[in-house]
């Protein structure tokens, strides 16, 4: 299984995200578009990215009835891309009728992986918003067994829960996570983090990494650390 590092492009602008990238002279990252600019640019700025040659992970939480989400995800599937997303809250149902409508006539379908917790959430807003009283790594484990039973390939959860879903769900059940922060820098609306080195070793497939990025005085030199860590090159 290859792992990699997924740049979120979490701007507002189309402009913004091609002139973001254009520092990238000579590497293509993996990039995540968000709903912000999906919602800016929409399909258009899926095909900008693709014709550039990046891949794409997109990134936009479908939960919604059955029905409404099988829809989306058949129109989701024409755009060709290489990861998207439904919130695992919207039960075995939904997630089975997002891979129906996601697998294209000849059985081909980008990866699709379900959103457990986000890593913004805690155990006390967990339980005092959301009224869930279960442990908080328990809930996401039980997420991501109802996503692999549903047919999903895997989850989008915290590094800090990567091995253990891998331990309940199988090697091959795929950790798409955000939170990722470098050692030395801030934590900001994150909760549930670590930085790119301890996300391998706990069993990261792929990491999901913005602002220490996107934000860095040279995101090119702050993409080669995260690469660097994460996957431990020279």
């Amino acid at each position: 299984m290859n792992k990699d590092v997924i740049v979120a492009c979490d701007f507002a602008s189309g402009a913004e995200t091609l002139a973001f990238l254009g520092q990238f002279q000579g590497r293509k990252p993996f990039v995540k578009i968000g709903m912000e600019l999906y919602y800016a640019e929409g399909p258009a700025i899926v095909r900008a990215l693709r014709e550039r040659g990046h891949k794409i992970f997109l990134d936009l939480k479908l939960h919604d009835i059955p029905n409404t989400v099988k829809k989306a995800m058949a129109v989701l599937s024409r755009l060709e891309v290489d990861i998207c997303n439904v919130h695992a809250a919207g039960t075995a149902a939904m997630m089975e009728a997002a891979v129906e409508g996601l697998t294209r006539p000849d059985g081909s379908r980008p990866l699709l992986i379900a959103v457990t917790q986000l890593t913004s959430t805690d155990q006390q807003r967990l339980t005092d918003e959301l009224l869930i009283r279960e442990p908080l790594e328990e809930v996401v484990l039980h997420y991501a067994h109802n996503a692999k039973k549903a047919g999903l390939d895997g989850v989008v959860c915290s590094p800090l829960e990567a091995q253990a879903v891998h331990a309940r769900c199988g090697a091959d059940f795929l950790t798409v996570t955000p939170g990722i922060r470098f050692a030395d820098s801030a934590a900001d609306d994150q909760r549930r983090v670590t930085d790119p080195a301890r996300a391998r070793a706990l069993g990261s497939d792929y990491i999901v990494v913005g602002r220490p990025i996107t934000a860095a005085a040279d995101p090119v030199a702050a993409y080669e650390r995260c690469v660097r860590e994460f996957l431990q090159e020279d």
